[in-house]
């Protein structure tokens, strides 16, 4: 009897380890390519990634571990830098331009945020269109969730940014370049709707479980809109029971509100908090909020969208909303 349970266990074990192998990013090398030039190709530098390909790929490497051309090699987990890595103040998954960033003060010292863009790997999102330019909301949504984690970071937060692409960091031009190479950090996006939110929540709630910082929030970041082709100002949602959900959704819109008043002076802001039994609201562990910054599918907000100045400029204001949150949050304690 316990040789019986001895291997079920050990094939459960084969099963689990084979899922994961298989959930991780897959690329071939270049001519000419060596182990530590691919991997930084893969924005994944350092000792620690390369011992772990190493043990990822010893079956598929040549003589004296070198790659052969059209095999496909397991890419190590890219780990985000505040969860994983060591180099102080250095995240590869803003692009070489804005990877190294200094802290300017430690106001979020105990704060631990969770930030996930819109849809990625198989799914765009909302699609609008400027001539033949294709714009895909998963691409607009991750740009301004870099630079809102970036924010962060430098304020001495702890981020983990959910959603990942390996080549795409922080971007200035107007038109992004559209891929599916989304990941949630790491494994595959599914093409299934359900469980790309169950996964999402998934992740957020392991990782929730081993994060001890006292001030814990959770954000889903959007730029399509309900209404397709209609301009709008930022949605903000909440989940239908927790109250600390629904005071972070009106901080974030109380901050927009000041923000508009200041710099658009006459424009008038109409943004809402509502309530919303979204999926990703009512699995979340952390406190968290749903936001739509614009409709990508509206030539009006479009073109504020496409400006990498306005989407520097919405990661500030979330930024400084969630400050706001997090001062009154930690002032309850």
């Amino acid at each position: 009897m316990v040789f019986k349970n001895s291997i079920f266990t050990f094939i459960i074990l084969l099963f689990i380890s084979s899922y994961t192998l298989t959930a991780q990013e897959k690329a071939s090398p270049k001519s000419g390519e060596g182990i530590s030039t691919f991997l930084k190709r893969h924005n994944r530098t350092g000792k620690e990634y390369h011992e772990q390909f190493i043990k990822l790929n010893k079956d598929k490497l040549g003589k004296n571990n070198t790659l052969r051309l059209g095999v496909k090699y397991t890419l190590p987990p890219l780990q985000s830098q505040t969860a994983a890595t060591k180099q102080k103040n250095y995240e590869p998954l803003f692009g070489k331009e804005y990877a190294k960033y200094n802290q300017i003060s430690s106001e979020l010292k105990d704060a631990c945020f969770y930030l996930v863009s819109g849809h990625g790997g198989p799914d765009p999102g909302a699609i609008g269109k400027v001539g033949n330019i294709e714009l895909h909301e998963d691409e607009y949504a991750y740009d301004i969730m870099l630079r809102l984690a970036r924010n962060l970071m430098m304020r001495g937060a702890k981020v983990h940014i959910i959603i990942q692409d390996a080549k795409d960091g922080i971007r200035n031009q107007k038109y992004l370049n559209n891929s599916k190479r989304e990941t949630c950090m790491g494994s595959p996006i599914p093409f299934s709707q359900f469980r790309r939110l169950e996964q999402r929540c998934a992740k957020i709630n392991a990782l929730n479980k081993k994060d001890k910082e006292k001030y814990r929030r959770a954000l889903f970041i959007h730029v399509d809109s309900r209404h397709k082709g209609k301009q709008t100002d930022v949605f903000f949602y909440h989940s239908l029971k927790s109250e600390e959900s629904k005071r972070l959704a009106k901080t974030l819109r109380s901050t927009f509100n000041h923000k508009y008043k200041k710099h658009q002076p006459g424009r008038g802001f109409t943004g809402t908090v509502e309530k919303r039994s979204l999926y990703v609201l009512n699995h979340t562990v952390p406190v968290s909020a749903f936001v739509e910054l614009g409709n990508i599918q509206n030539s009006d907000d479009q073109k504020r969208l496409v400006l990498s100045d306005n989407r520097q400029a919405l990661a500030n204001w979330l930024c400084e909303g969630f400050i706001t949150d997090y001062k009154h949050s930690m002032k309850k304690r």
